[in-house]
């Protein structure tokens, strides 16, 4: 029997089971938002606008906890696309607020029963309680780290 062990386990490293159980679901996910026209970014950002009422670019981004130039740049493939608008606001007009058109609306609309249906799929693998106990675990995993926006 070999007595070798390695420098670093990673099977044993909970940042390598974060990572394979965030893509497991980030690919199922992107599936179902594809097939409504949207991707992750698109689809978060839309849900911001939309459902959180989040309407600067800078209230995206700390709600998202994303970098605000991540979100400037989804937010201008939206608004080629027709799915987003900018319009003046604030006293003197250089505020821009962001609101979701009729058609990313649709995309909303066509990508929430997929969405949810990702999140059934994996809520049915746990309890409540131990769904509970994951999402204070990773909170806490979270908790006191430097801020480093991700890329969504």
């Amino acid at each position: 029997m070999s007595s070798f062990r390695p420098r670093y386990a990673l099977h044993d490293s909970i940042g390598y089971h974060m990572t394979l159980a965030a893509r497991t679901f980030e690919r199922r996910l992107e599936e179902g938002l594809r097939a409504a026209g949207l991707s992750r970014a698109d689809w978060c950002v839309l849900l911001a606008i939309e459902e959180e009422g989040r309407r600067t670019p800078s209230a995206i981004a700390r709600f998202l906890e994303v970098d605000r130039t991540a979100v400037s740049r989804t937010l201008r493939k939206l608004e080629a696309s027709g799915m987003v608008t900018r319009t003046r606001g604030g006293g003197d007009g250089r505020m821009r607020r962001l609101s979701v058109t009729d058609k990313g609306r649709a995309a909303l609309d066509a990508a929430i029963p997929a969405a949810t249906r990702t999140q059934a799929h994996f809520n049915a693998k746990l309890t409540a309680e131990e769904r509970a106990a994951l999402i204070a675990l990773l909170t806490r995993i979270r908790a006191g780290e430097p801020d480093s926006p991700s890329h969504i």
